[in-house]
């Protein structure tokens, strides 16, 4: 049994904090896996996104499947959700407690229609799966079943694995009534957070996010008798995500550097259109500090950094904007979120191991 496992108080493991659909080469270093974080408290786990990678760090945290009560999909780009399908079939043979009951996965529903055509569009693309192109949680991974529906008839007709069905409880989470929200022109409407899970360690809520054209596009908050986390998803500066995380413990926050991500690409009409996306739809370290110091978080942690092999220095900015503990994680380090807002400006305290 790992110190993951049990933790002296509640925390979360950064399984891994990278964010984009790419591998992120770091010379010299440990490559970042894809973006994860659990969320631990009195030894049950609690599993945000599951980008590449998730389940192994999962294992080399000490953290077993047995243990997670819940998954959170904060939105459905592949670099939240590429580990998805690992989960969903290993689960048969790691969740080996017969009695255990179904792992609870929320997630966003369906966008509802296509996204509009980038502005630098010369044609107009032609959409993938035209019959159902958004899918929401349950239907993608109704697919994804459906998709690997080989293996699981193999596992449960021969060797008499559990369905599925029995392993996770699939709800895309629904929007409050009056909220606004559009998924081309109100993305993340001001509102207030909601309720989406609860159990007898953690109440869960949601809100709207600014992520387009992804929509809907969710952060969460976890509360527990020992303080709280809230968990930004990708977003740009967000009036919801300030009200969602007020007077949280821990803010994690997405981060990116938009000068060294430029200069990744090559192809003219993508660096346009994809650089108008990074723009509307993510946060600058600065930003990120002021999100998190407009919201009293007792402590900010910088996660999902694209580029992911970017310098430690990309980062610190966000300490020139917060004035509590600021925190870079390299995966598998382990964050307490029973946090006192320090005094000092601009403390860069090291995460424990």
């Amino acid at each position: 049994m790992t110190e993951h496992a049990t933790g002296p108080g509640p925390h979360v493991v950064a399984l891994g904090t990278a964010g984009g659909p790419r591998w992120w080469d770091r010379p010299g270093e440990t490559p970042r896996s894809g973006i994860s974080t659990a969320v631990v408290v009195d030894g049950a786990v609690y599993l945000v996104d599951c980008g590449q990678g998730a389940g192994r760090q999962l294992a080399r945290a000490g953290l077993r499947l047995g243990r997670v009560r819940g998954l959170f999909l904060t939105h459905l780009h592949s670099d939240h959700v590429v580990d998805l399908a690992a989960l969903l079939l290993f689960g048969q043979f790691e969740r080996k407690d017969a009695e255990a009951g179904p792992i609870a996965v929320r997630g966003p529903g369906s966008r509802g229609a296509l996204p509009p055509v980038s502005r630098h569009a010369t044609a107009t693309p032609r959409a993938v799966a035209p019959g159902n192109p958004t899918p929401g949680t349950a239907d993608m991974i109704e697919q994804l079943y459906a998709a690997y529906a080989t293996d699981l008839n193999d596992r449960i007709f021969d060797s008499l694995t559990r369905p599925p069905a029995e392993h996770y409880e699939v709800r895309d989470i629904v929007l409050p009534a009056g909220t606004g929200f559009d998924p081309d022109v109100a993305v993340a409407p001001e509102m207030e957070p909601f309720p989406v899970f609860e159990d007898d360690h953690v109440a869960v809520t949601a809100t709207l996010v600014a992520h387009p054209p992804t929509a809907p596009a969710f952060a969460f908050r976890f509360d527990t008798a020992n303080g709280s986390v809230t968990i930004s998803g990708d977003t740009a500066p967000c009036t919801n995500l300030e009200r969602l995380a007020r007077g949280t413990g821990l803010l994690l926050h997405e981060a990116i550097d938009l000068d060294l991500i430029a200069g990744r690409y090559t192809d003219t009409e993508m660096l346009k259109a994809t650089m108008d996306h990074h723009r509307r739809a993510h946060t600058t370290p600065r930003q990120a500090g002021r999100v998190a110091e407009r919201a009293g978080a007792g402590a900010l942690a910088l996660h999902h950094l694209v580029p992911a092999n970017a310098p430690r220095a990309s980062w610190l900015a966000a300490a020139e904007t917060f004035g509590g503990p600021l925190y870079i994680p390299e995966d598998l380090d382990v964050l307490p979120f029973a946090t006192v807002r320090a005094p000092q400006a601009g403390i860069v305290p090291e995460a424990r191991r």
